[in-house]
């Protein structure tokens, strides 16, 4: 009885609870700080899908004011000089030798085949959400490739969603065939950019550092872009406005953010589950196009976005 009444006992015991709880506490804020960048990770897709295809919405405004490869022009050299900035000042290692030379053809493929195909289907009238519905086959080019390429193990459910999704961006793209022949074509031509740049990225300069490997893509493109631009173009710009905005958005967001992402999920994932989420950009495309710039789709291109979905869903999980 007298050790149960010693108030000297009493507030020991107090104090062992109280470190006890304080413990508990510091182990609950431990572990919430640990998920804290699984789930900032886990966010990841979803904010790359958001703002890649924002980049088509403004692609349909750039070309509006300004030839469509002058526009890819500028957007490889803006970006290219802001991350180099970027990566001299965060000290990121270059790729020298011959990892160079294969970080130069990703970016030829990524980005001068890839955009400068896009944006002149755009320019050539080919509105911005029928250019993502193509690219939605995307996923389908890199799960071959990759497939034969990589080594990397596609499942039966991943290759119905394959074919799902497939099948609903053949859907939605049918009743974009009275827009110009070309600009199909083209818009296939930037696809096909696309998805070998992906694997051979994957394949080639997979230890490459994000943000000089970024620089070093927009970098080769650019020449390129001026190139072409010269030969091909009259390079005036009719409205600045909307160009120097267009020209903001697609730098700052779609160039430097999208490949970031694009580029760290590449590293951190297999090529042909990064490669699911390009099902998805046809929808969020329409939806931000009817929002900001009041463009609809037809009754197919809807039905194909929904089979886009549902390709998704069985093609995003092994």
């Amino acid at each position: 009885m007298a050790e149960r009444d010693d108030p000297d006992l009493a507030e020991a015991g107090v104090r062992g609870r109280g470190e006890a709880g304080a413990e508990a506490d510091a182990g609950s804020r431990a572990v919430v700080a640990a998920d804290a960048p699984h789930r900032a990770s886990a966010a990841i897709p979803a904010v790359f899908v958001v703002l890649w295809s924002s980049a088509f919405i403004a692609a349909v405004i750039g070309t509006d004011a300004a030839p469509p490869l002058l526009l890819t022009f500028s957007r490889f050299a803006v970006a290219g000089v802001l991350l180099t900035i970027v990566a001299l000042v965060t000290g990121a290692p270059w790729p020298r030798g011959r990892t160079l030379l294969h970080v130069i053809v990703v970016g030829l493929l990524m980005q001068a085949v890839q955009f400068g195909a896009f944006y002149t289907a755009i320019g050539a009238g080919l509105p911005g959400g029928v250019v993502a519905l193509i690219q939605g086959f995307n996923p389908v080019l890199i799960a071959l490739l990759a497939g034969f390429l990589l080594g990397e193990e596609i499942t039966r459910r991943q290759w119905l969603g394959f074919a799902v999704g497939g099948a609903g961006v053949a859907l939605a793209v049918a009743g974009a065939l009275h827009f110009s022949t070309g600009a199909v074509v083209l818009s296939f031509v930037g696809l096909l950019g696309l998805s070998v740049g992906t694997v051979y990225q994957k394949r080639w300069t997979q230890g490459v550092d994000v943000r000089s490997g970024t620089a070093v893509h927009f970098l080769a493109g650019a020449p390129v872009m001026g190139v072409m631009t010269l030969a091909l173009e009259d390079p005036e710009v009719t409205d600045w406005g909307a160009f120097g905005g267009a020209l903001a958005w697609i730098v700052l967001v779609n160039s430097v953010g999208t490949f970031l992402l694009l580029n760290f999920m590449l590293k951190t994932q297999d090529a042909s589950r990064v490669g699911t989420l390009f099902f998805l950009t046809p929808a969020v495309t329409a939806l931000l196009a009817r929002i900001v710039i009041g463009q609809t789709l037809s009754l197919s291109a809807v039905a194909g976005l929904v089979l886009g979905g549902v390709g998704v869903l069985l093609a995003a999980r092994k």
